[in-house]
Formats: C-alpha cells, structure tokens, sequence
C-alpha cells in the first residue's frame, strides 16, 4: 500500500515537472515572441503572465521572465516604473543564473538588459562578468542546449556592443 502511495506521489510529482518544462518547439515559439515583444506592450503582459504561471521554473524560464519584466521597463512612461522593473528584472535574472551557471542563454539575457539599462542608474554591475563568462563560453566551445543560430547572434552583439576587448573579438568573429 505504502509502496503504491510513493509511486502515485513520485507520478503526480513528475508530471507536475515536466509541466514546468517547455518543448523544444515552445520555446522556439517563445524566442519568436520575445522578439515581437520589444515592441508589443501586450506581447510582454501576456508572455509575462503564461510563464509566471508555470510551476517549477527552471533557470532558462526564469531568465525568458526577467528579460520580460525588463520589456515592461521599456514599455512603461512612468520613471519609477521603469526602475522598479528593472530592479525587479535584474533580480529575476540572478535568480535565473543562480538555478543555471553556466547557461549561455541566461548570461546573454542579463547582459544585454544590463547593457541597455543606462549605466548613470548603476544596475550595470555585472557587465563584466557576464562578458567573461560568455566569451568562456565561446572559449570552451560549451554552448550547451544553445542552437546555432543563438551562438553566431550571440556573438554578433558581443562584437556590436563595443564592451569587448580586442582579444575577445578574436574568439567571438570564429562563431559569426
């Protein structure tokens, strides 16, 4: 009895998780979308709202709802809006790295929320790591689940964002 009850929870538990966990094709569809949603102020909401909801988030997803709450920033008129979500963003996002080191993906996203967010407010502070971290990434040849469209994009805004060192344009310019 004992043993029937643990497999039912251990069922219902992996169900739950792999609820969490988007398709490969979702999240091709989600990556579209956050693109639209640089413009879209309904985009944004609506995104926002379908992945906040989902339950036991993982790092990747994490990230995609702090880059989002990063939209709502730009999206808002108000000044302290604006700053609220980014702050609220930029935690996001350190809870986003925090469950995934060494996801390329997420360091991406917080480097170029970081590297949009005017420096004068003083929430650029891990442009720095990001960067090496990222350009470890290209080093190591360790892209993870990364596809190949997001590694030579990737390196392509690297390069664009003139915050790389002459060295580091090196590595990057053998992925474009």
């Amino acid at each position: 009895m004992i043993k029937q009850r643990i497999i039912v929870f251990l069922l219902f538990a992996s169900i739950s998780i792999c609820k969490a966990q988007l398709s490969p094709k979702e999240i091709t569809i989600l990556k579209t979308d956050l693109v639209k949603a640089v413009e879209s102020v309904k985009l944004t909401d609506s995104l926002h709202n379908k992945l906040s909801k989902l339950p036991n988030k993982t790092g990747l997803i994490t990230a995609y709802i702090g880059t989002l709450e990063a939209l709502k920033a730009k999206h808002s008129w108000n000044p302290y809006n604006k700053i609220k979500y980014v702050k609220v963003s930029l935690k996001t996002m350190q809870n986003a790295i925090n469950m995934d080191k060494e996801n390329l993906e997420i360091r991406f996203m917080r480097f170029s929320i970081e590297h949009y967010t005017p420096s004068f407010l003083g929430f650029s502070k891990d442009l720095d790591v990001d960067r090496k971290e990222i350009i470890k990434h290209y080093q190591n040849r360790n892209f993870g689940i990364a596809d190949e469209a997001l590694i030579k994009n990737v390196a392509k805004f690297m390069i664009d964002s003139k915050r790389c060192t002459a060295e580091e344009i090196k590595i990057l310019k053998k992925f474009i």
